[in-house]
C-alpha cells in the first residue's frame, strides 16, 4: 500500500480498536509513527503505544489544532463531549472519522457544526489481528477524496468498502456482530473434536484453520458459498452427512435470525 507521507493523522481514544488502528497503519507503513498524534484518558495506553511503536503523545485539543485527519475511538457515552470541546479548534479541512457505535453522521454534525467533514465506519474486533472488515461512510463537507483517504486507512487493518449509511445497521449483523457468532462455531467443533478424542488445544487449531480457509477460498474465488460447499460433498460421503445434521437443525435459519436481530438491536439503539 502507498504510504501517506504528508497526512498528519489523529488518534483519540487508545483501547482495543484504537490501538489496533494504530499498529495496523504504522507497521503497514500507511502513517509515519512520527505523524501519529495519539490522546486517551489513560497515559498509560498513551506512553505503551509511544515506546512500542514511536507515535506521538497528545491532548485532545492539540490533535483537534495540528491533525489533518483524526479518528475518534471514544466511548459512545463520551463522544458528544469530546467533540463539542474540540470543534473549535478545528481547521475547516479537517476529517473527523467516528468508529463509536451508534453515532451517525446527523449526531456529529449537530454536535460539531454542519460544514465539517465527516466520515462514519464501523470496524470489526478482527481489527486486532489486522482482518477487519470496515464499512465506510461520509456525510457532511467529505468529498470523494476524503473518502478514499478513509477507504486507505483502514484497509490496513483488512478490508473497508463504502457503503450508504442507511446501510450501517445491516453491516452491525453481518460483519460487526458475527465475529462472536463464528467464535460459537469454532468452539463447538472444538468440543466435537474433542468428544471423538482429539486434543483440546488441536480441535480449536483446526476448527479456527478451518473457519479461515473456507473464509479465503470464498473473497479469493469469488464463487458462491453454496457452488463451494457442493464441492466438498461427495455423493454419500461424509461431508454430506454433517451438512444434512446442519440442514435438520436449522443453522442456516438460526445464523439469518441472529444477524438480523442485531441488525435490528442497532436500529434501535440509534434511536436513542
Amino acid at each position: 500500500m502507498n504510504g501517506m507521507p504528508n497526512i498528519k493523522l489523529g488518534v483519540i481514544g487508545a483501547g482495543n480498536m484504537g490501538g489496533a488502528l494504530i499498529e495496523g497503519m504504522v507497521s503497514s507503513g500507511t502513517v509515519s509513527p512520527q505523524a501519529i498524534f495519539v490522546a486517551d484518558n489513560k497515559e498509560s495506553r498513551v506512553a505503551s503505544l509511544a515506546e512500542k511503536l514511536g507515535v506521538r503523545p497528545s491532548s485532545p485539543l492539540e490533535i483537534a489544532a495540528l491533525c489533518d485527519v483524526i479518528i475518534i475511538a471514544v466511548k459512545p457515552d463520551a463522544a458528544e463531549r469530546l467533540l463539542r470541546m474540540i470543534a473549535p479548534s478545528l481547521g475547516k479541512d479537517c476529517v473527523i472519522v467516528s468508529v463509536v457505535a451508534g453515532l451517525s453522521v446527523a449526531d456529529m454534525l449537530s454536535f460539531m457544526g454542519g460544514g465539517r467533514k465527516v466520515v462514519r465506519v464501523m470496524p470489526n474486533t478482527p481489527a486486532l489481528v489486522r482482518q477487519a472488515m470496515s464499512a465506510v461512510c461520509g456525510g457532511g463537507a467529505a468529498d470523494r477524496k476524503d473518502i478514499d483517504t478513509v477507504l486507505s486507512l483502514f484497509s490496513c487493518v483488512g478490508r473497508a468498502v463504502e457503503v450508504g449509511e442507511d446501510k450501517m445497521d445491516a453491516v452491525v449483523g453481518v460483519s460487526g456482530s458475527s465475529p462472536a457468532f463464528i467464535f460459537q462455531v469454532i468452539e463447538a467443533m472444538g468440543d466435537a473434536g474433542v468428544m471423538a478424542g482429539l486434543k483440546r488445544e488441536d480441535a480449536y487449531l483446526m476448527a479456527a484453520q478451518a473457519v479461515l480457509g473456507a473464509a479465503e477460498m470464498v473473497i479469493k474465488t469469488g464463487m458462491h458459498p453454496g457452488a463451494l460447499k457442493d464441492m466438498v460433498t461427495s455423493p454419500a460421503g461424509t461431508t454430506i452427512e454433517g451438512v444434512y445434521k446442519l440442514e435438520k437443525g436449522g443453522v442456516r435459519a438460526a445464523f439469518i435470525e441472529a444477524v438480523s436481530a442485531a441488525a435490528a438491536k442497532s436500529k434501535e439503539m440509534s434511536k436513542k
